[in-house]
C-alpha cells in the first residue's frame, strides 16, 4: 500500500511540475445546406484552407455541406447549444431572432448586387450584423449568392399568372406576404426538400438564385424560369457570442482575417457563377428562361411594393431609406 501511495504521489508531483496536458486545437464545425461547388460551398473550403495555413495546430475547421449536420431551420439552435460554431443561413432564417433583417426579403428593394453591397458595407448594414447579440448570435459578414428568379411549371409573365399556385419559400413572413400579394400560396419548407417537392409537383414553383437553381438541378424539373431579379438571396455568416468572445484574442484576430478573405472570395465566385450558371441552364434546353419587358416587370413591382409598408414598423423607416439610397451610384 505504501508503494502504491508513493507512486501516486510521484505521478501527481510530476504533473504539477510539468503543468496540464497540452490542449488540442479548437475545432470549428461549419454547417451549411448547399453543394460544395456553390459560392458558399467554395467559401467554406477557402476558409478551411486559410485556417490551416495561418492557425495550424491551433484551429481546425470541419465543413459539413448539403445539410449533412443541420439544416438552416435547426442550425442556429444547435449553435446556441455549442454543437456547431459557424453557419451561414439565408438572411430570411433570422426572423425569430430579429425582425430588422426582414429588410433583405422585401421585393424589388435593391436595384442590383452593387446596391446591396453598398448597403451591407455601409453603417446600416454593419449595424445589422450586431442585431442579434442580445439573443446570443453575432454576425461576422455577408455572403452573396445573387438575385432571385422565379421557377414554375407554368409560364409567369405577369402577376396574374401566379394566382392560386403554390410556391416554396423560406421561413419568412415577408416572403409569405410577397406571394400572398400575388394571390399565390406560399409554402414554408426546408431547402433540402425543394427538389422533391418540385419533382412530385407538390408545389408549382419556387424562388432562388441562378447558382442554387443550377447546382440543385431545379431547372431539370421546372420548365420555366422568369428572370425577375426581384429579391436577394444572401447569407450572414454567424457564430455564437459565447464562442466568439471565448476565443483567445490572437486567435480571434487571425480567424477574422481568414473569414474576411474567404468572404471576398465567395462574393467574387458568386458574381461569376451567376452568369455562368444562367448560361448553362439556357444551354441545357431543359427549361425556358422568360425575360420580362419593362412593362411586364413594372406590373410585378406594383403588385409587390405594398409589402414594404406592411413591414416598415419592424424594420425601421430610416433603415428602409438607407436601402433605397443605396440604389444611387
Amino acid at each position: 500500500m505504501r508503494k502504491v501511495l508513493a507512486v501516486c504521489f510521484a505521478v501527481a508531483f510530476m504533473t504539477v511540475l510539468s503543468g496540464p496536458a497540452q490542449a488540442g486545437p479548437i475545432v470549428i464545425k461549419y454547417s451549411h445546406v448547399v453543394a460544395e461547388n456553390t459560392p458558399k460551398g467554395q467559401m467554406a473550403t477557402r476558409l478551411k484552407e486559410l485556417v490551416e495555413q495561418r492557425l495550424a495546430g491551433k484551429v481546425v475547421v470541419e465543413v459539413f455541406p448539403n445539410s449533412q449536420l443541420f439544416d438552416d431551420d435547426k442550425v442556429l439552435s444547435a449553435m446556441l447549444l455549442g454543437d456547431v460554431q459557424l453557419a451561414a443561413p439565408a438572411l430570411s432564417k433570422f426572423e425569430k431572432f430579429t425582425k430588422r433583417l426582414q429588410i433583405y426579403d422585401l421585393p424589388f428593394l435593391f436595384r442590383d448586387m452593387a446596391a446591396i453591397d453598398r448597403f451591407q458595407q455601409g453603417p446600416q448594414g454593419q449595424e445589422l450584423l450586431q442585431a442579434m447579440t442580445g439573443k446570443g448570435l453575432i454576425g461576422l459578414g455577408y455572403l452573396h449568392n445573387g438575385l432571385k428568379q422565379m421557377t414554375s411549371n407554368v409560364p409567369l409573365r405577369v402577376p396574374a399568372d401566379a394566382k392560386g399556385r403554390k410556391f416554396r419559400i423560406m421561413q419568412s413572413d415577408v416572403l409569405a406576404a410577397q406571394f400572398e400579394a400575388l394571390d399565390a400560396v406560399p409554402l414554408k419548407a426546408p431547402f433540402s426538400e425543394v427538389f422533391t417537392l418540385l419533382q412530385t409537383k407538390a408545389i408549382d414553383g419556387q424562388e432562388n438564385s441562378w447558382s442554387n437553381i443550377y447546382s440543385k438541378k431545379f431547372f431539370e424539373v421546372q420548365p420555366y424560369i422568369t428572370e425577375t431579379n426581384h429579391g436577394v438571396l444572401d447569407y450572414m455568416l454567424v457564430t455564437s457570442v459565447e464562442f466568439w468572445n471565448g476565443l483567445p484574442d490572437d486567435v480571434r484576430t487571425v480567424l477574422k482575417e481568414c473569414i474576411d478573405e474567404a468572404i471576398v472570395h465567395n462574393n467574387k465566385v458568386s458574381e461569376a457563377k451567376a452568369a455562368e450558371d444562367r448560361a448553362k441552364i439556357a444551354e441545357s434546353g431543359r427549361t425556358e428562361i422568360i425575360e420580362l419587358t419593362d412593362a411586364e416587370r413594372e406590373q410585378w413591382v406594383e403588385a409587390m411594393k405594398p409589402v414594404w409598408k406592411r413591414f416598415e414598423g419592424d424594420i425601421g423607416a430610416e433603415m428602409l431609406d438607407a436601402a433605397v439610397a443605396s440604389n444611387k451610384n
